[in-house]
């Protein structure tokens, strides 16, 4: 009976057409698993794409601080966990710490001056005498401060034409960032949790990659890898590090030279020291604004301080931290940077100026093979001629005549 009845339903007409006793994959295993794979790394990044940011930093402060990482395990005996411990004690209390607080001083410092943007928009304001005693051009940049400035409501109208909104939206976006604190500690938190298992797991996870390296670019991997770590190194120690702390230098002499929002002008310069020649532009405004308001000693002082600092970084610091300076051009450290805050916020000042120097990095290696390649083809001598010696040929046959 049992037998009977499975003969019936094997003859039964199946969904998908009869089954064939040689079934072939419609879909090979290994193009199976690499479906499968991109369809988890595509669900993973939509899932989690709101801790790259964090993640992104975390890589690139563990790279660039690795080499001090490795002399702080040596003087743990090896131990990882005590010794990412210790790194993150000292990052937060020498970094975070320190830019968190010149943030928060910086964010009221601006807070103010919408606030002062706000009033003038309201009832207007005749330009400042230091603007009208700028030589050469002091008199020009009045007459544009009174057309375009001066008057009730100017400042609005400007703040339409350049960002599409009034400036009572602006000056409640600013607000709300300056109070997004929470948001900010947050990611913060992230960063250090993955910063402590970049860290603690790092060398493993190092191990791994390179595994998987060797199969995807099995004669490029070791080229990359070396130039990888190298680039956000000098990057991070080269531009960013040295331009926080060209910020704080060069904030600490506008303060004593007497500039409004020193906090705020040493944020700015800090930024502007993350594109070529930008800090020297930075001191150079204020200096003048200092000479055009009266304060000529100050002014000249700020410019000499300047000057002998942007001197001393870049003919001693620089080489000693970077081992020469960094040949990164303008244009693209230019978009890393700007490109970087648009997408990543603060931290995007320091990730998207490494994210530039690595493409441009990565794109020099490539055009470096090409070029050794073909300096390679060059040498090869050409083939020679093949050249059939008389005894080579084949006998010729005589053929007689009809």
């Amino acid at each position: 009976m049992n037998r009977s009845s499975n003969r019936k339903g094997s003859a039964e007409p199946r969904w998908l057409g009869p089954v064939s006793p040689n079934r072939v994959a419609l879909i090979s295993p290994i193009s199976a698993a690499r479906w499968l794979l991109i369809i988890v790394a595509a669900a993973a990044i939509y899932f989690f794409h709101g801790f790259m940011v964090p993640v992104l930093a975390a890589l690139v402060i563990g790279f660039a601080s690795w080499p001090l990482y490795r002399r702080l395990l040596t003087h743990v005996g090896g131990n990882t966990t005590i010794g990412a411990t210790l790194a993150i004690i000292f990052i937060v209390l020498f970094i975070v710490i320190p830019i968190s607080i010149g943030a928060s001083y910086a964010a009221r410092e601006i807070a103010d001056w919408f606030r002062w943007a706000v009033e003038v928009n309201r009832n207007g304001a005749p330009p400042p005498g230091w603007i009208i005693g700028l030589p050469f051009a002091g008199e020009w940049l009045g007459t544009q401060w009174t057309r375009h400035i001066g008057a009730p409501g100017a400042v609005g109208e400007l703040a339409q034409l350049i960002s599409g909104a009034n400036i009572g939206a602006i000056y409640h976006g600013v607000l709300v960032a300056g109070n997004s604190a929470f948001h900010i500690m947050l990611t913060l938190l992230f960063m250090l949790i993955a910063l402590f298992f970049v860290y603690r797991d790092g060398a493993s996870f190092s191990g791994q990659i390179d595994l998987l390296g060797e199969r995807i670019f099995p004669t490029r991997w070791e080229r990359i890898s070396r130039v990888v770590p190298a680039t956000i190194s000098s990057t991070v120690t080269g531009m960013t590090l040295i331009a926080i702390g060209e910020g704080i230098v060069l904030g600490i002499a506008y303060w004593i030279a007497g500039v409004p929002s020193p906090v705020t002008f040493g944020v700015l310069t800090g930024i502007m020291a993350l594109i070529p020649g930008g800090a020297p532009l930075s001191f150079t405004l204020v200096s003048a604004y200092l000479v055009a308001n009266g304060s000529y000693v100050a002014g000249a002082g700020l410019f000499i301080w300047g000057s002998v600092e942007l001197f001393i970084v870049d003919k001693t610091l620089r080489p000693r931290l970077v081992g020469g300076p960094i040949k990164l051009p303008f244009l693209p450290t230019f978009f890393g940077l700007v490109g970087g805050v648009k997408t990543m916020g603060f931290l995007g000042l320091f990730i998207g100026p490494v994210l530039m120097a690595l493409v441009v990095s990565i794109w020099r290696e490539w055009i470096r093979e090409v070029k050794i390649a073909d300096v390679t083809e060059a040498e090869q001598p050409s083939d020679p001629e093949v050249v059939l010696a008389e005894e080579d040929l084949p006998p010729v046959r005589k053929v007689s005549g009809p």
